[in-house]
């Protein structure tokens, strides 16, 4: 049943350029065309050596950017299902969130707004439009995947309404509008909340299982020690590994039905779209108490996961690598692809840019590939698991 609130694809404001009926194929809605075009994107296919937690992993069960998105992507439509909004562009927005970040995660987007500090600096959900609407561009009618406005506008602000836009998103947003200081559809802040969800609980699969988290430092979290006592009680003689796996599975399932219960409550009164964009707050979201609950799950993983001194050790290394490839395509941009390399501009901040654009679309083993070839030696610390 659809909700009153939900985004109509029938009602899409369109495309930055306008899509011919003879060129559509197949019976599918804007969003569910937008969905497709997302996945059969090479930027999407890029995803899978790039990284979530781990620098390039050996292991075949760690989590990579793919991955993670697909698992966002499943949280998100399990949330919209239930809520009566439009699963595809909810889908869409998960399936495309992090199709801006660089090798290497955030170590990667560090070095990179580093080296872009004077022309502007890089932000990795900026760079995510810059991809979708100029840089994969399979047609030949127009640049980029030409997305339809919702599934732009929700990425650039599913966190909510923007105030420093930055320039790559300025420039996007000059030659199509995307109301960037509205509130976007509840489908944007499901996708954004989902995401959440996703690395909260993931994230902790991939701790343990690289020994990066021990248990017993995560039942130091009341809300975790509860579940973790509910699944010793119900399943005494299972495997660890099972009782584990129950736990995170657990986990999602009480956040899910925790934005489920809160968001309804938020948007009962609702009666269109507009209500949405017009409320001045968020939502969707967590209720009081699971929102304090998840912020203290976030800062645990910070404290004992992404600030482990080995994963610092891997990000300082992966910053390095970043900022020497810049250096090398700065002093000789002949360095790069023959085709990125022939279409360097002369002038600046474009060129400099130019450049950035190049070392963003790079997997974590193609950065260390690169590298080598450049400098003559295999980049080490970059595996830590």
């Amino acid at each position: 049943m659809t909700a009153r609130f939900a985004s109509d694809p029938a009602q899409s404001r369109g495309r930055e350029f306008p899509l011919e009926a003879s060129l559509a194929r197949g019976p599918r809605s804007a969003w569910q065309r937008d969905r497709d075009r997302i996945v059969h994107s090479i930027a999407f296919r890029r995803l899978r050596h790039k990284t979530q937690v781990f620098v390039a992993p050996d292991g075949d069960h760690y989590r990579v950017r793919l991955t993670h998105s697909l698992e966002v992507a499943q949280i998100g439509r399990v949330i919209a299902r239930a809520l009566g909004i439009d699963e595809d562009l909810t889908e869409a927005l998960c399936l495309a969130h992090d199709i801006g970040h660089p090798p290497f995660g955030h170590a990667g987007e560090e070095a990179l707004d580093n080296a872009l500090l004077k022309w502007g600096g890089f932000d990795h959900n900026a760079h995510c439009l810059r991809v979708l609407m100029r840089l994969e561009s399979p047609y030949c009618e127009h640049d980029g995947l030409n997305l339809s406005w919702e599934v732009l506008e929700g990425l650039a602000k599913h966190n909510g309404p923007l105030g420093m836009v930055p320039w790559a998103l300025a420039e996007l947003d000059a030659a199509y509008p995307l109301d960037l200081q509205a509130w976007p559809s509840l489908e944007a802040q499901v996708a954004a909340i989902a995401d959440d969800i996703a690395y909260d609980n993931h994230d902790i699969d991939d701790g343990l299982r690289a020994g990066f988290l021990q248990l017993d430092q995560l039942l130091s979290l009341d809300f975790v020690a509860d579940q973790w006592r509910a699944i010793e009680r119900k399943f005494p003689d299972a495997p660890q590994d099972r009782r584990l796996r129950e736990l995170v599975r657990g986990q999602i399932g009480l956040m899910v039905n925790d934005v489920i219960g809160e968001t309804s409550v938020r948007v009962k009164d609702f009666a269109s779209v507009a209500d949405v964009r017009g409320a001045g707050r968020a939502s969707a979201g967590f209720s009081a108490g699971m929102a304090e609950q998840e912020r203290a799950l976030k800062k645990f993983m910070y404290d004992m996961l992404y600030h482990h001194p080995q994963q610092l050790l891997t990000a300082g290394r992966a910053r390095a690598v970043t900022a020497e490839l810049y250096a090398a395509y700065a002093q000789d941009p002949e360095l790069m692809e023959s085709n990125w390399a022939a279409r360097t501009p002369y002038e600046e901040p474009a060129c400099s840019r130019h450049i950035a654009d190049f070392i963003a679309g790079m997997t974590d083993r193609y950065a260390i590939a690169a590298h080598q070839r450049i400098y003559g030696e295999t980049p080490e610390d970059l595996r830590n698991v």
